[in-house]
């Protein structure tokens, strides 16, 4: 299973090394996808992680121990489908292929699954104020 997750970091846990317990002792793979963590201040971080279920389960379990908090990046997420026109310009700039043009209808679709909270898509949106 793969899953992106915004993870917030309380002050206090910003010097440990957090995120190699979760390889070390849950065997779970990760790939930090963005990251503001600095000595003695909150943080965020968006990272993928890649396991067994359960291992991510447990892994999530500690990271919450540690006062992190971990949020599935898929439902924080969305479109505004009261703005998107279906332009499609989008679809060009985003990076891991979270949208991507249905053909033939010519649709814009959005998975956020994959989604990684970059905001490229943003920035290159024609209906963007």
């Amino acid at each position: 299973m793969t899953r992106i997750y915004l993870l917030r970091y309380p002050k206090e846990t910003s010097n440990q090394p957090i995120i190699s317990h979760l390889v070390q002792r849950y065997e779970v793979e990760f790939n930090i996808l963005k990251a503001d963590i600095r000595p003695q201040r909150d943080g965020i971080m968006v990272v993928e992680l890649k396991g067994q279920k359960e291992k991510v389960a447990d892994a999530l379990d500690y990271l919450k121990s540690l006062g992190v908090q971990a949020e599935r990046l898929a439902g924080k997420v969305h479109r505004d489908e009261t703005k998107c026109f279906q332009c499609g310009a989008c679809t060009g700039i985003c990076p891991v292929g979270a949208l991507s043009i249905n053909r033939p209808t010519m649709e814009v679709i959005f998975d956020p699954e994959k989604c990684t909270a970059c905001g490229l898509c943003v920035a290159g949106c024609l209906s963007a104020p």
